[in-house]
């Protein structure tokens, strides 16, 4: 089997001690971040945490959108709210689960039946969830689920 490697990077700078900021460069967009202000930190721009939900969230977003393409299904777009669950034990925090609330705008036709087409969509949203590779990487140490909704557009 042909092993292909693909490199992804960014680079970036910080000024400071834990409290300072930083700004890292993606793709010519400057992201500003430092420590959450949940975290006792100033709160500047995005954050690690947030970073990593992101990263997951548009990860499977792009699955699901590959998914229901290959499948189909017409929609007109999705949207999605995704969030991380921090726990503290001890002095130590752990990223524990990222629970997924996609919205799938579904394109009905008067011939189609909108209870097995909502079911069909729901199991392919679950199924996005496995393939995506981004969550299939901090697994077992992060439950990721999918709590997904269907709205009809006719």
């Amino acid at each position: 089997m042909k092993t292909t490697r693909i490199s992804f990077s960014i680079n970036g700078s910080w000024n400071g001690d834990r409290n300072g900021s930083g700004v890292m460069t993606v793709s010519n967009i400057n992201v500003p971040y430092s420590a959450p202000a949940s975290l006792a930190g100033p709160g500047i721009g995005s954050n690690p945490e947030e970073l990593l939900v992101a990263s997951v969230s548009t990860c499977y977003m792009i699955t699901l959108a590959a998914v229901l393409s290959r499948r189909g299904v017409d929609y007109s777009h999705l949207e999605i709210d995704s969030e991380g669950i921090v726990h503290e034990e001890g002095n130590s925090l752990i990223f524990k689960e990222i629970i997924h609330k996609p919205v799938i705008y579904l394109n009905i036709g008067d011939n189609d039946n909108v209870d097995e087409k909502k079911n069909e969509v729901i199991q392919l949203a679950d199924r996005a969830e496995r393939a995506c590779f981004i969550s299939k990487t901090i697994k077992p140490q992060v439950t990721v689920s999918v709590q997904p909704e269907i709205r009809i557009k006719k």
